[in-house]
């Protein structure tokens, strides 16, 4: 059995915090200052309630309730004095008690948003952290090791206009040796993490009882296929699903099947080789294939690494569009550990993404073979 270690990258969700007290006394204070001033010059408190009355509502979207309470109370006291106390200005007491009572709906109406803003907000976030606990639970924590590899990596499914990402990556120990899946599912949300669920579920279970590669990836491909059909009945879209699917034993050769995935690349005394495979369809599409499933066979001796990814690293651009470039990049990075090396990539790509881009679901897994076999 593989050996579990605690989950580096399960990192609990945050919310975003609201200003200080402090904070909102500063600004509520210096409002409130600049507000009267202009009232005073203009000698019209339509200035009051014209400035001032924003202020209950831009405490609703950033402050707590109890900030909003405050603001609004504040601003109901400051606009009822200074009605009050210019009352020679000619107006009425109807416009005067109407102004007041209008600010303090106005502060009322900001509370009441408040609260249901930060209940909304507290929903989601109690939504968003199950569904990340749901798929991490599923997923096994890293690194694990085995008696062939010890496997590392950072997998990053939850963004923010999403739930649960699509990418996909388990570790099985079989009487044949450690197998490792890693895959992309087509498309987002949870369509996409049904067919994911089926394949992970699939490759535990086959991984145990096919002795080939080969056999192995036909139940995958099986498991895509039913997974297809009941989303067919259900109305839902089918899936296809690409694939790097890895089998090492005592030898120093590594068994691959690439199903439409992204090539590995493998670490051996700090240069980087991306062998040669042959690429197959994906998972859910092997009727379509001219030929039959072939797995390949490299040297992947004691001490190197082997890589693997999904094209959220890939795919990765710059301000300019220019793909991250994986190889380079990764063989500036030859000398770390292999337990250091995806994060380090995957902090890398966000750098040179920049602040601000949108990035994808990304999954970056280090297979490294043990030095003693």
């Amino acid at each position: 059995m593989p050996q579990k270690h605690p989950n580096r990258f399960a990192r609990p969700f945050e919310t975003v915090e609201p200003p200080r007290n402090a904070e909102v006394m500063i600004g509520v204070v210096s409002v409130t200052f600049l507000v009267v001033l202009l009232g005073g010059l203009s000698e019209s408190p339509v200035w009051l309630l014209g400035l001032l009355v924003f202020l209950p509502g831009a405490a609703s979207a950033l402050c707590t309730v109890r900030q909003t309470m405050y603001v609004s109370a504040w601003t109901t006291i400051v606009v009822a004095a200074t009605v009050l106390i210019r009352h020679g200005d000619g107006r009425s007491w109807l416009d005067r008690l109407l102004m007041m009572l209008l600010t303090l709906a106005l502060g009322i109406a900001s509370v009441y948003a408040c609260r249901r803003r930060i209940r909304r907000e507290t929903e989601t976030l109690r939504l968003r952290s199950t569904a990340a606990a749901m798929q991490r639970h599923i997923l096994r924590p890293l690194p694990l090791l085995t008696d062939d590899v010890l496997v590392d990596g950072v997998y990053e499914p939850v963004q923010e206009d999403r739930l649960i990402g699509g990418d996909i990556y388990d570790v099985v120990v079989s009487p044949w040796g450690t197998r490792v899946l890693i895959g992309d599912v087509q498309g987002k949300g949870l369509p996409a993490v049904g067919a994911a669920f089926a394949v992970i579920g699939a490759f535990r279970e086959a991984a145990h009882r096919e002795p080939t590669l080969t056999a192995l990836v036909d139940a995958l491909d099986a498991s895509v296929m039913r997974h297809n059909s009941y989303a067919a009945q259900t109305g839902d879209d089918e899936r296809f699903v690409t694939a790097l699917i890895v089998n090492v034993d005592s030898h120093n050769e590594v068994q691959v099947i690439n199903c439409g995935h992204i090539a590995p690349q493998l670490l051996q005394d700090a240069t980087v080789i991306t062998p040669e495979l042959s690429s197959g369809v994906p998972l859910g599409l092997a009727e379509l294939a001219a030929e039959p499933t072939t797995v390949d066979w490299f040297a992947f001796p004691p001490g190197s690494t082997l890589m693997l990814t999904t094209d959220g690293l890939t795919e990765t651009r710059d301000a300019d569009g220019t793909f991250y470039p994986v190889t380079e990049r990764l063989t500036q990075r030859a000398s770390l550990s292999a337990s250091k090396l995806p994060q380090a990539l995957y902090d890398d790509a966000r750098a040179f993404a920049g602040e601000g881009s949108r990035h994808d679901d990304v999954a970056i897994l280090s297979v490294r073979r043990s030095p003693y076999r």
